[in-house]
This record gives C-alpha cells, structure tokens and sequence, in this order.
C-alpha cells in the first residue's frame, strides 16, 4: 500500500492538503479521488488493473478446453499431447471456423494460471538441451536395470530396453537381481520380438560387463557374447555419466509414473510385478504419444522406411562411446591424444567409440566421420576420413 492511501486509511488528519501533497509528490486531484474512495468504501483495496477486454488473449471456450484434457488424457497430459489432441479436434464438428490452436507456450501458461502446473524452477529448460538419437529404429537398444520395490519390502529388478531412435519399449524383464542371466533374457526377448540391433548399449554395470569373477578380462562376459552373437556390437557408457543412457533412465520415470497410474499399491510379487510392467509397456508403445517422434513409438517404429541392424555397423567385440566437442579449428581431446578432424567440424558434438587403440568417430546421428588406430607413443594424430 502507498503512503497515500495507508494515511487516508488510519484517518490521520491533514489541515493542509496542498503542503502535504507537494512534500510527499502526490498530485493534489490524485489525492481528493482516492480519499472519497476510502469514505465511500471505508477502506483502500486495490483494483484490477487488466484490461476490460484482451481480443489476443485465449478465449474462455479453449480454456475450459484446455483444463478438460489436462484431466481427460491423464497421465499423459503434458502441454505437448493437449497440444496433439486439439490439432486433432480441428477436423472434428464443433471447432470454430478459423479458431487457432495455441501453441505448447499458450497452453502451459493457461494451466499455470489454472494452478495446474507441477513447477519445478530448479530444472534445466529442455530448449537448452541438443537431443542425440541414431537416424533409424533398431541402429542401437539402450538396456538398464531400475529398483521396484514389492508390497513386502523385498526389492526386485526390471531390466528394460528401448529403441534409441523410435523410443519404442522393445523388453522389460522382472528378476530378483540385476545379473548377467536377467539381462540375457531381457535381449534374447527384444531380439526375438523385434530383430538384433547394430549396436547394444549398457553401462558399466557387471550384469553387462562380465568383470566380477571373470578370470580371463580378454575374453568377452556372457551378456558380450551374447551381443555378438545375434551380431551386435556392445558399447559400454563413459563412468559416471548416466546422461548416455538418458532415454532409459527417462523410461523409468515413466514407467513408476504409469504403475502408479493404472495400480493401487506395490505388486505383491514379481510375477504380478512383470504383468503389471507388461500392461504398462503396451500403453507406453500403442496409445501414447512421445514428444521426442510425435507420435507412438510403435508407429514410429512401423513408419520408419528403413530399419537399422547388424549389417548396417562393423562388428565390434567391446567398447566405449564417448560425447566430445570439437574445438573451434577441428581438434578433439581422446585421452592423452589429441585428434584432428578437420576444420569442418570445429565446434560441433561427435561420438567416438573406443575398442582398445581403435576408435571410430560418429556425428550426433550416427554417421561415420572417420576412423583410426591410436599409436600410444604418438600423442598427435590425424583422422582417416570415411
């Protein structure tokens, strides 16, 4: 409150208006307007300052438009899919000829004023972020395991694998353990299901590394072996960098989300806990939209012209990728080896996957740039093109 309008409230006296006004800089007619307010209303509130009509703003119909699909499409009722059914609506009897569908930003400031927004200030803006997916369904699987617990309190394992490029959920397998023999499973099934991949993609977790109780560490794990088998190549993410594997990490939020959605209360057993992931995945493929392919991941999946697999990659027995930024005149750092792609590249992201002294660099989607053998005596080198 302004101290004009706080001295009118208490009723403090003032013989004269004129020296008051002129020493607190209050315009004298600004000053009899707002007294004969507080004495007709007998105290001071402040008014709405919106104006009495916004013709740009969105209509009251869209509103109330928009808060009936934030509840319908529950729980997948992000500004993205209200965005996608209202788009939809267009073409159905009863949209106004020539109304507009407001934009993702329209739609998020309408539940923000509606309070239905879940904020979360402290989060990275998803426009800061580049996206990274390999150009075609089934070029790479990314598999990793995440923690339910049961309604005893015992704690079980789902082992989930999911198309880098199509986001399709290709497996999801319910053990007691994050082992070797789990993640076996939960592959040779998406391989079933859906055909090997060109490259399989894991962190350094010993269910997919093969490193404890391994005497021989030349000799590729279980799960490698696996992976070469059905023709893939396995690369392990860089330590301590879970954002390589940020699209499993991402389906599990997803997947607690939609359990907590479609069921009351942990499962009582991992048996229920497995059909229970089964119905949750089946939503997740079919009926909803993924914002990253702008429709289901099945449908990606079933659109895409051409799929990706073991013939599309040379085979490798094991490895490590790598996200790097080339510097401004087409230097990379491998390590102790500093790298020369060429000009070309300067300040671009690549991948390089590392097999021992090998290494093959790739752009964001997955194209080969180059390769080459790293001379450990040799801290310079220069990249053979593709």
């Amino acid at each position: 409150m302004k101290l004009l309008d706080a001295t009118l409230q208490v009723g403090m006296p003032i013989e004269n208006v004129a020296e008051w006004c002129r020493l607190n800089g209050v315009n004298e007619r600004t000053f009899y307007r707002h007294r004969a307010r507080v004495v007709a209303e007998g105290a001071w509130s402040e008014r709405s300052r919106r104006p009495l009509s916004s013709p740009a703003g969105t209509p009251e119909w869209l509103v109330t438009r928009i808060v009936a699909l934030r509840e319908e499409l529950k729980p997948d009722n992000g500004a993205d899919n209200i965005h996608a059914a209202l788009v939809a609506a267009v073409a159905l009897p009863g949209w106004p000829t020539g109304a507009a569908v407001p934009a993702r930003a329209t739609i998020n400031r309408v539940l923000g004023r509606q309070d239905l927004l879940a904020r979360n200030p402290a989060k990275r803006p998803k426009s800061s972020w580049r996206r990274f997916a390999y150009a075609r369904p089934r070029d790479c699987f990314q598999i990793d395991g995440t923690e339910h617990t049961l309604a005893d309190g015992s704690v079980v394992v789902a082992i989930d694998i999911i198309d880098d490029c199509s986001r399709l959920w290709v497996a999801s397998h319910v053990a007691r353990a994050e082992t070797t023999a789990a993640a076996i499973t939960a592959l040779t099934g998406a391989i079933t299901e859906f055909g090997a991949p060109g490259l399989v993609l894991a962190d350094n977790g010993s269910a997919f590394t093969g490193r404890i109780g391994q005497a021989n560490l030349t000799r590729p794990g279980r799960f490698a072996a696996t992976v070469i088998a059905a023709g893939s190549r396995l690369i392990h993410s860089s330590p301590y960098h879970p954002q390589t594997l940020g699209k499993c990490e991402r389906l599990h939020q997803t997947a607690d989300k939609l359990l907590g959605h479609f069921f009351t209360g942990p499962a009582a057993s991992a048996a229920e806990l497995q059909t229970r992931l089964d119905t949750v995945r089946a939503h997740y493929n079919t009926r909803r939209r993924h914002s990253a392919v702008a429709t289901t991941p099945q449908q990606a999946w079933r659109s895409a012209p051409v799929h990706g697999g073991p013939a599309q990659l040379p085979l490798q027995t094991d490895a490590t990728v790598h996200r790097l930024t080339v510097i401004p005149h087409g230097t990379v750092t491998l390590g102790a080896h500093l790298i020369r792609l060429g000009a070309r590249h300067g300040g671009t992201e690549i991948t390089a996957l590392v097999n021992g002294s090998h290494v093959s660099f790739h752009a964001l989607g997955g194209q080969l740039i180059g390769q080459l053998t790293l001379d450990p005596t040799k801290r310079y080198a220069t990249l053979t093109a593709a």
